[in-house]
């Protein structure tokens, strides 16, 4: 297989960004989410994979609030990530995952949250958002549902709601 080129989503990219999220999960609402996101400019990073020439991999951060009961923090969610499914298991979306955590904690980003595979994300510092004491603002997804700190002690320990933007309740 060739090599994989990671790069920041370009405006042009929209049609095979959208594309990739429709056949990587099988429907409509993860593509769509993603352009909502990017129309209400409410995108912190978005990265895509490349192979010869040809966008195979997307995976999207947004801001999301953490209430507590002393106040309201912010995080990152990863949310969606997908990888054509002729491209899937070689890597590529370990490798954007990779480097989207690289990237957000080169830019000074302290943690993130995702609802996910507890099979995969872990293998990234993902653990159980409880160990934190953060819980999803839906309720019945507490082991898929995992943070990772970016910058050691952001977090803590105190009891926090992720509230993920309002795009997200399409999905």
């Amino acid at each position: 297989m060739s090599p994989v080129v990671l790069r920041p989503e370009l405006p042009t990219d929209a049609p095979a960004v959208h594309r990739v999220n429709e056949l990587a999960f099988g429907r409509v609402e993860e593509a769509s989410l993603v352009d909502a996101l990017r129309r209400a400019d409410a995108v912190t990073l978005s990265l895509v994979a490349e192979l010869e020439g040809r966008v195979v991999g997307h995976i999207l951060f947004s801001p999301v609030d953490i209430d507590r009961d002393d106040g309201r923090d912010s995080a990152v969610g990863l949310a969606p990530m997908a990888v054509l499914p002729e491209a899937q298991r070689h890597g590529i979306g370990s490798q954007l995952v990779r480097a989207g955590l690289d990237r957000l904690r080169a830019a000074g980003h302290g943690a993130v949250v995702v609802l996910g595979h507890t099979a995969f994300y872990p293998r990234f510092g993902f653990a159980p958002a409880a160990r934190f004491g953060l819980r999803w603002e839906v309720p019945g997804h507490d082991e898929a549902f995992m943070a990772v700190e970016l910058v050691p002690g952001f977090l803590g320990t105190r009891a926090g709601v992720v509230r993920y933007r309002p795009e997200f309740g399409a999905v």
